[in-house]
């Protein structure tokens, strides 16, 4: 069987979302933190490109979307958050 840099990459972009999400389970990753919503906008990615340079399939290419905005979504938000504490002179932050 031969590997492609898009099957590594879709491979990998797995890795990351499912172990971003037991490291959530296991409370060693914050839900609103960025480390959390960067392993899962990476991991979308590389399976987003493993379905496009490799065989497309259209549910888990929407699927990929919807996890890139929502993690994207999630760091904005975090900025956010992150700027209006400091901003307000609270020591607290999302990450």
């Amino acid at each position: 069987m031969t590997f492609y840099w898009h099957d590594w990459a879709g491979y990998i972009g797995v890795v990351l979302v499912l172990l971003a999400f037991f490291l959530l389970q296991a409370h060693k990753l914050r839900g609103n933190g960025l480390i959390f919503q960067s392993m899962n906008v990476l991991g979308a990615l590389g399976v987003m490109l493993s379905l496009l340079f490799g065989h497309f399939n259209m549910p888990a290419f929407i699927m990929q979307v919807a996890w890139l905005i929502i993690g994207i979504f999630g760091i904005g938000r975090g900025i956010r958050v992150r700027r209006e504490a400091r901003e307000s002179g609270h020591k607290t932050s999302p990450w």
